[in-house]
Order: C-alpha cells, then structure tokens, then sequence
C-alpha cells in the first residue's frame, strides 16, 4: 500500500479519523490521500455554540483532523506520529445548519513538519472559515 492508494489508506486511517472528539463531532472522511483529505460535519446541537450558530472551536476541530490525517498518511506510520504543533483559523461566515465539508492541501511536508492549508466551504462552496495548520512529525518511542 502507498501513500496515493486512496481507497486502502482510506480504510486503514478511517477508525482513527472516526474516534473520538471527530466521532462525537459527526466528521466524516470523504476523501484521504498524501495530497488531499476531505471531510463533511453536520451543524448541528454538536457543533453549535449557545448563540445557534457553528462553533468556531468546532471549525477548528474539523480543519486540525483533515490536516493531522493528511499527515498521517505522508508518513512511515510505524516509525512517526503526526501531532497538531499549531493551528489558526479565520471564520469567515455565520453557519445555522446544514453540512460543511474541509479540504485539506500540503503547503510543505517536510521531514520534522508538515504545513496544511484547510477551506472549509458550506453547502453552495462559499467559504465558512480558512486555517493553516502545523503538524510536527515525531519519532514513535
């Protein structure tokens, strides 16, 4: 299996990218590959903050899974972990309901970190809230 075999990588990463706070959040993984991971959430009662509209915090759990996954899937999973170093996030628009979807691109994969761009859209491709994220790669102990 390589890292552009979409199909078996997306299976063996699917029960990590569905475990967890991305499991209660709704994430769904639609797409993964070394050069693209895409992924839907539902804003709902999960996802909204007390005012009724998507939680920026939520945002920024979908944009940190898409990109920790990108990572994982460009590195010797055996030897490497791939861990959020840091993240940013501007929110762009209000979101009620539906479903918004993240993709997730390289800007650099380097050998200690990984920089990701994530456009996280609405329905209609209108942007809800970009973020750049930094994974450091470590060493498995």
């Amino acid at each position: 299996m390589t890292s552009s075999d979409p199909i078996p990588l997306l299976a063996d990463l699917r029960a990590l990218a569905t475990r967890g706070l991305a499991d209660a959040l709704g994430i769904e993984v639609i797409e993964l590959t070394a050069a693209r991971v895409v992924a839907t959430m539902p804003v709902d009662d999960r996802t909204r903050q007390p005012f009724g509209i998507l939680h920026g915090g939520a945002s920024v759990a979908l944009a940190e899974t898409v990109a920790s996954l990108g990572s994982t899937a460009n590195v010797d999973r055996e030897g490497f972990a791939a861990v959020g170093l840091e993240i940013n996030a501007n929110h762009l628009r209000a979101k009620r309901d539906g479903t918004i979807t993240a993709t997730a691109t390289p800007i650099h994969l380097g050998r200690t970190t990984h920089v990701w761009d994530v456009r996280i859209v609405d329905e209609d491709a209108r942007p809800v809230c970009i973020s750049r994220c930094t994974i450091a790669i470590r060493p498995r102990a």
